[in-house]
């Protein structure tokens, strides 16, 4: 009899330990956005765009707070030549989807020249760098999957913090926001 009230009291004392991690992640849900929303043509979702380099502004679609990080999903307006150096993400999915002008997309050791319509996937841990080529504006939709910690990113550097920063220091942020440079932007290999 005593080690059956012995037991029943070990499995007692287990469910009612159990019952706050159930609440903290039920209410981890609480966080992730419940009702559709709209952002507008040209409008950010939280009406902030983020300049991020001279010629290049984010605007945010879908925020990570939007979908518990799950995603994040921005617009780039480019009106400069260019784009980041080389690099990968150790944890995110890339995607690409030109809405207007042209780009060239390097995913590994292939160059895909991309025009409006086209659509570019980079998987996490393979080096890729895109450049807008060309005259005018260029204009891409981006998503990461899962978000990681590419907004803060995008936002930190907005806000001028890395702006000053070593390339010793520029590296570490970059890693410390799950991703690392492997090599410089790629050139305009050519113009169409």
């Amino acid at each position: 009899m005593k080690r059956k009230s012995f037991l029943q009291a070990c499995f007692s004392s287990i469910a009612l330990m159990s019952v706050p991690f159930d609440i903290i992640a039920k209410s981890s849900l609480n966080f992730r956005e419940k009702k559709g929303f709209k952002v507008d043509a040209g409008k950010a979702r939280f009406d902030k765009s983020l300049p991020i380099f001279e010629g290049d502004t984010f605007d945010g679609k879908v925020s990570t707070i939007d979908t518990d990080g799950d995603m994040y999903i921005f617009e780039s307006v480019r009106t400069k030549e260019g784009g980041p150096a080389h690099h990968y993400h150790f944890s995110q999915d890339e995607w690409w989807y030109v809405l207007q002008g042209q780009f060239l997309i390097k995913i590994g050791d292939t160059t895909f020249e991309a025009k409006a319509g086209d659509s570019v996937f980079g998987p996490r841990m393979v080096p890729h760098s895109f450049a807008k080529i060309g005259e005018g504006e260029g204009k891409l939709l981006m998503v990461f999957q899962p978000a990681g910690k590419m907004e803060e990113c995008f936002q930190k550097i907005s806000s001028g913090a890395v702006s000053k920063l070593t390339e010793e220091e520029r590296d570490k942020f970059c890693i410390e926001h799950g991703f690392k440079r492997v090599g410089p932007p790629i050139k305009n290999q050519q113009k169409w």
